[in-house]
């Protein structure tokens, strides 16, 4: 509501400069109300009975401003102050989120560093797959962070003034005060300019598209995508053993079960990720019902939608936040992971090592088959570590292949490291 005061001392500031019978006491009459705290009991009492918002406020600012009661809203529309103020709020909003986020990228980068080249087990279909780096996996949650960064400040820098543009966004109010359609330009130019805009959006209807609203809530919403995905992976990556969140020296994992370490916070973000997401829907409802100029059903879902969606993407960014500056590693089950399943791996290196010398290459696949398949049951079905490295040390066909240059991690890494 203070920014609706501010469009309202934009508007009368600009329309003074270009000719109106405005007088510079009634200007700063304005200006020293906006400054002022807001009666919103005043306010209430208006709107119970005039059953409009911005009617009540134009009454009260009136009360705070009364000798420049009656220039405000001087060919205004109510949609020239709520859309514009809208804009404002999410250009300040967007810009908050930017910070956030650009915190949660620097942690995050420190990360991948310092794993950069720590071998871990990957994985595909959720089944053992060749080795990445805890660095390389990090760099996955990173990137996409980087793609929200970057579109966080691609959406502000291209968010543009509602401008004002009256009841159906023809500005005949204001060609009507004004007499001439360049003073009406100079106009909208100056109150945009005013409100630290550089344009107007080309053309609008009582009210700028809601494809704008679409976009911004598709930019939250893709950082809730990208959150739930890194929380997804601390959480399987927790039940593992291999790396948690931040646990507090005296929290509380469960009320039953004293020894859990829930990952609580990765939890609370993809659930809150589920939320955000689904308010895009309502966006492109919003969008998709404005008949002809304008209808007042996008208002009371909007009023929802947009700061709920803001103050989500709020509370997820500074949860990233926290659980990326607390990430805990355990080195030592990332290690006995990847020894576990390593020889199956290593596999296809131990078949090109003795094939080298000369062997033939399908029967040397057959009896690596024949032994994996065997260490196989062994580790499945009774439990017992895997062996298939012993078993084809015990074959001749494999005498002379280097097992340990073979079997060392970061030969299976490929460039994660590096990238």
């Amino acid at each position: 509501y203070r920014t609706w005061r501010q469009i309202w001392v934009a508007a009368a500031t600009a329309e003074r400069e270009l000719g109106l019978s405005i007088s510079a006491k009634q200007i700063r009459a304005l200006e020293r109300a906006a400054d002022e705290e807001i009666d919103l009991k005043t306010v209430a009492r208006y709107e119970r009975d005039l059953r409009h918002d911005v009617m009540a406020h134009i009454h009260a600012f009136g009360d705070a401003a009364p000798e420049a009661r009656g220039v405000i809203h001087l060919g205004l529309t109510s949609m020239d102050v709520v859309d514009n103020a809208d804009l404002l709020l999410m250009r300040a909003a967007l810009e908050l989120l930017q910070r956030r986020m650009a915190g949660v990228v620097q942690t995050l980068a420190k990360f991948c560093e310092k794993h950069a080249d720590l071998p871990t087990l990957g994985f595909t279909h959720l089944q053992p797959a060749q080795l990445t780096t805890v660095g390389k996996r990090a760099t996955l949650w990173l990137a996409d962070f980087v793609t929200d960064l970057e579109n966080l400040a691609r959406v502000r820098a291209g968010l543009r003034c509602r401008g004002l543009r009256g009841a159906t966004g023809t500005q005949a109010s204001f060609l009507g005060l004004l007499r001439s359609p360049a003073k009406v330009r100079q106009l909208e130019q100056r109150f945009a300019k005013s409100l630290g805009f550089d344009a107007c959006y080309p053309v609008t209807g009582q009210t700028y598209s809601r494809k704008v609203d679409v976009e911004v809530l598709n930019t939250l919403a893709s950082i809730a995508a990208s959150t739930h995905k890194m929380c997804n992976d601390v959480r399987l990556l927790a039940m593992l053993k291999e790396i948690e969140e931040p646990f507090e020296s005296k929290q509380v994992g469960s009320s039953a079960m004293p020894y859990k370490r829930n990952p609580m916070r990765s939890e609370r973000a993809t659930g809150l990720a589920r939320f955000l997401i689904t308010l895009v829907t309502s966006g492109y409802h919003t969008l998709a019902a404005q008949m002809l100029e304008r209808t007042l059903d996008d208002s009371s879902a909007k009023r929802l939608v947009m700061p709920e969606a803001f103050l989500t993407a709020d509370a997820i960014a500074q949860l990233l936040q926290n659980i990326s500056d607390g990430l805990v590693v355990y080195p030592h089950t990332i290690a006995a992971r990847v020894a576990a399943e390593l020889p199956f791996i290593a596999s296809e290196e131990i078949l090109v090592a003795a094939a080298a010398r000369g062997d033939d290459r399908q029967e040397l696949h057959e009896r690596i088959r024949q032994h994996a398949q065997a260490a196989g049951a062994q580790v499945k079905q009774h439990g017992k570590p895997n062996d298939l490295i012993e078993r084809l040390r015990g074959d001749d066909a494999f005498a002379g292949v280097d097992f340990e240059r073979l079997l060392e991690p970061k030969r299976h890494t490929g460039l994660a490291a590096q990238q």
